[in-house]
């Protein structure tokens, strides 16, 4: 038995003694699952907040190998569908208005998890259909090499003509969605009132000025933009992985971003039940919910565990928050299936002059 999962068992009595789950459901649960014997996911990679860790103690603690498929919000809920009843997957983590597009479909399965009351009511669904784990809040990444002033506001951003400007792919990824929605936010706009920020960033695109792709470590380090927008989880992980990571500053806009989150979903016709409601008990325990932590993600328990202070230090200071708000996550659900449309002709169909 190696170290670490000496470690966690050691944990496990003192936590369910107090109260605490850490990893062990009840014992019939965890059976049925190590029997199942693996657990296939979507939209949950090792490098994504953390969730490496999460599926290393699932198998140091019950025998469950993973696979995941990297897919966005949209593709993973698309995947569902299409499989139905000859479901490959067992779970997926989807961003807040996809949750809700998910149960509306018929696509997921209720479970509560023992921690059920300390997820805020905001945060999740009356009937256990879905629960948000962790939260992001948009952020702007600037490399300070490139840049003659950093911007610390979508105003700044926008005025500055020479910045060039990585949003993510706006209608399938949620991620993309949520910089669309932060922007509007800012200017005065509204999850129904988006057209202050596509105005914006059509400028920039007629400008030659937008790079439409997603963010990634890789186009980071090609030097692919001069603002990358993003999670503030992403946008620590990413940086982390630099070798260059002093150049780039961290920030929560000034005058406005939207906060979300994401929520692992079960698959109502999964192939292995067991393993992936086992996963959604740990996710939500006080061990998956540190494991979120580790990878700069804010879990949504944020206030009933101990994080280790090396952990708060990685994170945005609190104070940056204060213009951030929560989107409204069933109004949102219905306006941003319009995205998509409307990013490509009003933004992406721009013709490009000149800056």
């Amino acid at each position: 038995m190696d170290a670490r999962r000496r470690r966690l068992l050691t944990m496990l009595p003192a936590l369910w003694a107090a109260g605490r789950p850490l990893a062990a459901p009840p014992t019939e649960l965890e059976k049925a699952a190590r029997a199942e014997g693996r657990i296939v996911s979507a939209g949950m990679p090792d490098f994504w907040a953390n969730w490496r860790e999460t599926w290393s103690d699932m198998q140091h603690l019950h025998g469950l190998l993973h696979e995941d498929f990297n897919t966005s919000s949209a593709e993973a809920i698309a995947r569902l569908q299409n499989e139905g009843r000859q479901a490959t997957l067992d779970i997926v983590d989807v961003g807040y208005e996809f949750a809700a597009q998910a149960k509306a479909l018929g696509l997921t399965r209720a479970h509560k998890p023992a921690v059920w009351e300390q997820i805020p009511d905001w945060a999740k669904d009356a009937e256990g259909h879905w629960a948000l784990a962790y939260t992001g809040t948009i952020a702007f990444v600037v490399n300070t090499r490139g840049v003659t002033k950093v911007p610390h506001s979508w105003k700044q951003l926008f005025e500055d003509r020479q910045l060039r400007v990585m949003p993510g792919e706006v209608g399938p990824t949620a991620q993309a969605n949520a910089v669309l929605l932060a922007a509007a936010i800012a200017l005065g706009g509204s999850e129904t009132r988006l057209d202050p920020a596509v105005a914006r960033f059509a400028d920039v695109a007629a400008r030659g000025r937008l790079n439409p792709i997603n963010v990634g470590v890789g186009r980071m380090k090609a030097n692919l933009a001069d603002v990358y927008l993003m999670w503030d989880f992403n946008a620590l992980s990413f940086r982390h992985r630099l070798a260059n990571a002093a150049d780039f500053e961290i920030l929560i806009p000034a005058d406005g971003s939207v906060m979300s989150g994401y929520a692992p979903l079960l698959n109502r016709y999964a192939p292995r039940p067991n393993a992936a409601q086992l996963v959604r008990e740990y996710i939500f325990s006080d061990a998956g919910q540190l494991n979120l932590a580790r990878g700069n993600a804010r879990p949504i328990r944020i206030d009933q565990i101990e994080l280790p202070e090396a952990v708060r230090r990685r994170l945005v200071d609190s104070a940056q928050y204060r213009n951030a708000r929560a989107l409204q996550p069933q109004l949102w659900a219905r306006e941003s299936k319009k995205l998509g449309p409307v990013w490509q002709k009003e933004v992406l169909r721009q013709p490009a002059t000149l800056p």
